[in-house]
């Protein structure tokens, strides 16, 4: 006899093309999973996310950064957060994990957790509800996101060139990368909204200024970029970076789209973006209208989120973010 979970989820899907197709797209991942076994989960990371934010407002482009760094390597699992060990080198090593910082942070909220619900909360939920409710803090929309999500036990920083999408590729490369995560153009388009806040290190974009300026940079915004990044090989140990968006640094909003379509973004892909035919129309819809970028970023956001998630008895709840439960490390 079928059990009535499935039979319920059979009656669901019988508009669908098949159930089995129906049963792929569960991915095991529920509104409010910490209803019965931590009811105060999401208010508990909803004020640690808030009371950080309040003490240090860079906190929420790493909530932000996270989700994008975490998710897009193949599995939403919290590998990000895993140090390196003696057999492997940890994600947020790698080259394209630079500028990512506040780790510590997520421990503070693990901790708060833990000490309400031990080994409950998943480092993976912690990952994306952070930066949900950081997207809150930045003036972008709440965005409902399903929780359920169990940690990975090993760090993929051999395979986050592979799937991790780079600002000096082609918009092709950017699009078939988010688009195999089952993100389509307007949702890349919306998703790279996120450049509306944090900075851009001088180290990514100097070699649109060195030896010669890349002509397709706005001539009125270049003298304020070469005072931010003097040199053509920037100091390791001096932070140097510009503001993405000068008028409102640290609000989520349209204005990127506004800047972008005047040549003023950072990064090529901000630039092909505001140039490239099929992404064009939807950078004009967005510089419109601030209503379709946060509908648009918030479905692109629930995607990514999901993106193949460990759920059931797959992976671990870890007792610490940043190292997987030791009887469980794998080679």
């Amino acid at each position: 006899m079928a059990p009535k979970g499935l039979i319920f989820l059979a009656v669901l899907c019988f508009s669908a093309l098949s159930l089995s197709r129906c049963l792929a797209e569960d991915n095991g991942l529920v509104m409010n999973f910490y209803k019965e076994s931590c009811p105060q989960a999401e208010d508990i990371i909803k004020e640690q996310v808030k009371l950080l934010y309040k003490r240090h407002k860079n906190t929420a482009f790493s909530w932000l950064r996270n989700i994008f760094h975490d998710c897009a390597v193949q599995s939403c699992d919290a590998s990000l957060l895993l140090d390196s060990t003696r057999r492997s080198l940890s994600e947020k090593e790698t080259d394209r994990s630079f500028g990512l910082r506040n780790f510590r942070y997520i421990e503070t909220i693990k901790e708060a957790l833990e000490r309400e619900c031990p080994g409950v909360v998943s480092c993976a939920d912690i990952l994306v509800l952070s930066a949900r409710d950081g997207i809150v803090s930045l003036g972008g929309p709440h965005i409902p996101l399903k929780t359920g999500r169990r940690d990975g036990r090993r760090s993929r920083a051999d395979v986050v060139e592979q799937f991790l999408p780079d600002h000096n590729e082609s918009i092709s490369a950017v699009l078939d990368k988010f688009g195999a995560m089952g993100i389509d153009t307007p949702g890349v388009v919306a998703l790279l909204g996120a450049h509306s806040v944090g900075r851009t290190h001088c180290v990514k974009l100097v070699h649109r200024l060195y030896p010669e300026i890349d002509p397709a940079l706005n001539p009125d915004h270049v003298p304020h970029i070469l005072k931010k990044c003097p040199d053509a090989i920037p100091d390791p140990k001096a932070v140097q970076y510009v503001r993405n968006d000068r008028g409102t640094p640290m609000i989520l909003d349209n204005n990127y789209y506004r800047n972008i379509l005047d040549n003023k973004g950072l990064l090529i892909v901000d630039h092909q973006l505001a140039n490239d035919k099929r992404t064009k129309p939807y950078v004009k819809k967005m510089a419109k209208s601030q209503d379709y970028f946060f509908k648009e970023f918030s479905r692109a956001i629930t995607l990514l989120s999901e993106n193949n998630p460990l759920t059931g008895t797959k992976g671990e709840i870890r007792k610490q973010c940043n190292a997987a439960n030791k009887h469980h490390e794998e080679p």
